[in-house]
This record gives structure tokens, C-alpha cells and sequence, in this order.
């Protein structure tokens, strides 16, 4: 039987979530930080490897810091942003058949397996990805804690910064904001956890760009979260 989840009717009941990384099984657990190997980038920056065994002396040495080059790509405007609605089936715990509203002329990729969804821009510099298909049964104080618990374990080199981390009071919505250095440039991430009336995770979103799009991104972001719906139905047998 089919579920549908409009964020139209979350806002009416005025809740929305967290969530992070984490726990097998699927509850909105995002892409934690790079399962889109072959897409134009990803949402977030490369995890840690593996930590050598206690009384042993690591084999490489620490990589020197980067030297951070200035993107001078011309600013997303807005308001010269075209907004469509756009549709993908999202696989992972569930079918979740994905609608909402991206910019226009933004390119659609799909990994394999297809847990998200993503629309890239023209330059490649700018992407949203969607995540659905898991089991929405994960609560926001949890998964908060653990997506930033994942974070702190980013090496240095990635030059991680968390600039904001907030919860609405009212509304609930939880937006994560960040920056890290991919390879010599600067990237800046919006991540907002959309929910239900019972306060669990429905979508998590993510936006990426360059610094000076951050007005951009964050209608870009608004027009997809404000306008999203899942359509959940069981995975066929194989």
C-alpha cells in the first residue's frame, strides 16, 4: 500500500527532523560522504581512513595543508533561478517515488544502487541531492548527534568547518551548514532533514556550491523542501 508525504502537510503540522548518518536498515541515514564516485561531486567531504592499531607508527606521513585557490565562478542569482517539478524513484528499504520542484536546467544522475536522486547544474559546481526509499522511523535528536559525531572523524586535510547547526523551536526543521576543501577550492553545504507529523524523517536534502551562491542555495533548497512528496511502496521480489 502507498504512503504519500507532502511537506505542505508537514508544515501544517509544524514538525520537521533530523537525520544523520548511521544504523543499518535504512531511516533516513543519508550519504555519508562519498557513495557518488561518479557524479561531479558529493554533498559532503572524504571520510577518514582507517586509524592504525594502538602502539603502532602510521606508514604515510600527514599530507601539507592545502592551499586554498578563490573560485571566481560568477554567483548563482536567484532570481534568475527557474524552478520545474521533476520526478525519480529512489530504491533502498522501500520504492519511494520522488516528486519536487529543482531548477530547470539542472541535469538528473542516479547511482547505483538508487538510495537518491541528483540534479547538477550546467558548470558542474552546484548540485542537490535527495535521499528517500528508507523506513521513516529515526528520531531527530539522534540522528543530529550522529551526523555530527561522523563529522568530527573528517581528516584534517578536508578542512571541515561546521558554521551552523539549528533546530527551528517552533517549526522543528533541522539545517546543517558546512564547508570543506575537496581538492584546492572551497565548497559550501546546506543539509535540511524534512519530516512527518510524527516528527521522523521523510527526505534529507542537500545542497552544494561555491560560497558566494549562498543565497542561491538556500532558495533552491526552500523550493525543493517546501514542495517534495513520497510516494512509498514495497520493493518488488527479485
Amino acid at each position: 500500500m502507498k504512503r504519500t508525504m507532502s511537506r505542505r502537510a508537514l508544515l501544517g503540522a509544524g514538525l520537521l527532523t533530523l537525520a544523520g548518518v548511521g544504523g543499518a536498515g535504512g531511516y533516513g541515514v543519508g550519504l555519508f560522504l562519498t557513495e557518488e564516485p561518479s557524479l561531479a561531486g558529493t554533498a559532503a567531504p572524504l571520510p577518514m581512513a582507517a586509524t592504525s592499531e594502538p602502539g603502532t607508527t602510521p606508514t604515510t606521513p600527514a599530507p601539507p595543508p592545502k592551499q586554498i585557490v578563490p573560485d571566481d565562478t560568477k554567483a548563482l542569482d536567484k532570481d534568475d533561478l527557474e524552478y520545474r517539478i521533476r520526478e525519480f524513484t529512489a530504491t533502498s528499504v522501500v520504492r519511494s517515488d520522488v516528486r519536487l520542484k529543482v531548477p530547470r536546467d539542472w541535469g538528473f544522475t542516479q547511482p547505483d544502487p538508487p538510495k537518491i536522486g541528483r540534479y547538477t547544474d550546467p558548470t558542474s559546481k552546484r548540485w542537490i541531492r535527495i535521499e528517500a526509499g528508507f523506513t521513516i522511523r529515526r528520531p531527530p535528536a539522534e540522528s543530529m548527534a550522529q551526523r555530527l559525531t561522523d563529522l568530527a572523524t573528517v581528516p584534517a586535510a578536508q578542512m571541515l568547518s561546521i558554521k551552523s547547526s539549528t533546530v527551528d523551536p517552533q517549526t522543528k526543521e533541522a539545517t546543517l551548514v558546512y564547508t570543506y576543501v575537496p581538492e584546492n577550492s572551497l565548497r559550501y553545504v546546506i543539509i535540511r532533514w524534512v519530516a512527518n507529523h510524527e516528527g521522523l524523517c521523510t527526505f534529507e536534502i542537500a545542497v552544494t556550491g561555491l560560497p558566494q551562491d549562498r543565497e542561491a542555495m538556500e532558495d533552491i533548497l526552500d523550493h525543493a523542501a517546501n514542495s517534495a512528496t513520497r510516494d512509498d511502496s514495497p520493493l518488488r521480489p527479485s
